[in-house]
């Protein structure tokens, strides 16, 4: 099974970062009232997927978006820019 970390960008320009096994099936869930998507979220709507990158297990997903849950704004900015000039 393929694992995704993946980063929101929600309607108030704020980041949200995740782990899923299917990346539109969970922005999906993130956009509705479906009681899966995070709580968080609900008064951020619409939210819309901005990257993500694949593991091929759990653990090496959870450990990425730890780090990544951490970074600064900035550079979560680049690494988003990055990805869309590629």
């Amino acid at each position: 099974m393929i694992w995704y970390v993946y980063i929101l960008e929600c309607s108030d320009g704020s980041f949200y970062t995740g782990i899923t096994t299917d990346i539109k099936r969970r922005e999906q869930e993130h956009n509705t009232d479906n009681k899966l998507g995070a709580k968080s979220l609900r008064g951020k709507r619409p939210v819309k997927m901005v990257y993500y990158e694949s593991y091929p297990a759990q653990s090496d997903a959870r450990r990425r978006e730890f780090a990544i849950k951490h970074w600064k704004r900035v550079y979560k900015l680049k690494l988003i820019e990055r990805n869309t000039r590629e």
